[in-house]
């Protein structure tokens, strides 16, 4: 019950950071203007994402723009959208499998092969983690890097986005949701593999003891009393 329990809540967890990470992807919130300098815009606020970027007026009206030359897009930007669209499709398939292999469904019959899939969703997960972490910590540089550089003018200047922290939340999610799925060993896999160790070793053990009595030789056999 214990273990269901653990499958149950890694999954739920995992579930959460695939809907976060749809969040991270979708809003235009990875870089937000500055506020610093002399040349500060109080009437407007412009918003950077992956697929759009924003400018949001003082008076509540908002004017986004769809990017449409996708080669003129920083690199940062271009590898984003890639391994975060890659991490979202590597989500639901872990999804997919935790539900296939979970103790509490039917789906396999076999327990042996529901602990592998299990396995294998928790590793999926942690790949997911991994690929979303890349372009957030290369956008979060990206934006330090270039808020302390003098050459870049203050109008230029951004800071992290509410992307930024939903996906680092969403990561976090991810990995805690498939680590204890990798950790778990297979107990019928687990128990299998013992014995077979054990016996090699007691077969081990009785061809060392056979090896080390004295066999008798032929002139006893043969010396008559």
């Amino acid at each position: 019950m214990g273990s269901m329990g653990m499958q149950i809540l890694g999954m739920a967890l995992a579930a959460m950071g695939w809907l976060g990470t749809i969040v991270c992807c979708a809003l235009p919130m990875w870089k937000v203007t500055a506020y610093m300098g002399n040349n500060i815009m109080l009437t407007q606020r412009i918003w950077d994402g992956l697929w759009m970027d924003c400018v949001l007026q003082s008076t509540g009206q908002m004017q986004c723009q769809i990017y449409e030359a996708m080669l003129a897009l920083p690199s940062d930007i271009q590898a984003a959208r890639a391994l975060v669209v890659i991490a979202i499709l590597l989500a639901l398939l872990g999804i997919f499998c935790s539900v296939l292999g979970g103790k509490c469904t039917n789906c396999l019959g076999d327990e042996a092969t529901k602990a592998k899939v299990v396995v294998a969703a928790g590793i999926i997960f942690i790949v997911s983690s991994i690929l979303l972490l890349i372009p957030l910590c290369w956008t979060a540089n990206t934006i330090i890097r270039d808020f302390y550089n003098p050459i870049t003018l203050d109008s230029q200047k951004r800071e992290f986005g509410t992307s930024l922290y939903v996906g680092w939340a969403s990561c976090s999610l991810l990995l805690i949701g498939g680590g204890p799925a990798v950790l778990q060993l297979p107990p019928p896999e687990g128990e299998a593999l013992l014995g077979q160790v054990h016996q090699r070793s007691l077969r081990a053990n009785q061809q060392l003891c056979l090896s080390a009595i004295p066999l008798p030789s032929l002139g006893n056999f043969l010396r008559l009393p």
